[in-house]
């Protein structure tokens, strides 16, 4: 008897202004790192999934540098709130808010995400 394994892929889903967008396989998300991924507009957007599951999506763009790198900072906490740590100049970003935790005058853009 051969047992049939399901093949169905769960699909992260963020939503720019113009409605949800399908930017990859759960399982393309490894916890505890970042990727890029292309918006319909032609924005980059940097993926997070951490180790209890949860999925971010900010914008790749590092508002202190201008280069697109988001997706290769450290993620974290502090206290409750999840961050990514620029790779360049070490920024912290909440991952729920886009707030910039090392200078509230700066933010990046944060896009509501689903797994389907």
């Amino acid at each position: 008897m051969t047992l049939a394994l399901e093949t169905t892929a769960v699909k992260v889903r963020l939503r720019p202004a113009d409605g949800w967008f399908t930017a990859c396989d759960l399982g393309a998300l490894t916890p505890g790192r970042g990727v890029a991924a292309l918006l319909p507009d032609g924005r980059q957007v940097a993926l997070f999934r951490d180790r209890a599951d949860r999925v971010y999506a900010v914008d790749n763009r590092d508002p202190f540098t201008g280069a697109a790198v988001l997706s290769r900072g450290l993620i974290g906490t502090l206290g409750d709130r999840p961050f990514v740590a620029s790779p360049l100049l070490k920024q912290r970003f909440d991952l729920i808010s886009g707030e910039c935790l090392d200078d509230e005058a700066v933010r990046v853009a944060a896009y509501e995400v689903r797994t389907a």
